[in-house]
């Protein structure tokens, strides 16, 4: 519920294998993506994102690529500082958590 389970993911992010704000990896193959959503999967992938503090796991799969899209689209600075302060708000909240 807390997503603890998240923290190994900090050596990721400090070996370059992911940053702390993008697309969620999934275990999705890239046939259960529609065509335009296969960019995501050429995204680095982050420890959170903005379908963690849209929704979380209340989030479809359809959903979830929509909003990696969207951040695709609008990723900058100050838009990944804005979803790293609301993800410890989300988390703490649990909503969305399962």
């Amino acid at each position: 519920r807390l997503s603890l389970d998240e923290l190994p993911n900090l050596f990721n992010v400090i070996k370059g294998d992911m940053r702390l704000v993008g697309p969620r990896p999934t275990s999705f193959s890239a046939q259960n993506y529609p065509d335009q959503g296969l960019v995501r999967l050429a995204v680095y992938p982050g420890m959170t994102g903005l379908w963690q503090i849209s929704g979380r796991s209340q989030l479809n799969f359809e959903e979830r690529v929509q909003l990696d899209l969207q951040y695709i689209e609008n990723q900058s600075f100050w838009f990944d500082f804005k979803i790293l302060l609301l993800t410890p708000i989300r988390v703490l909240e649990g909503r969305g958590a399962s």
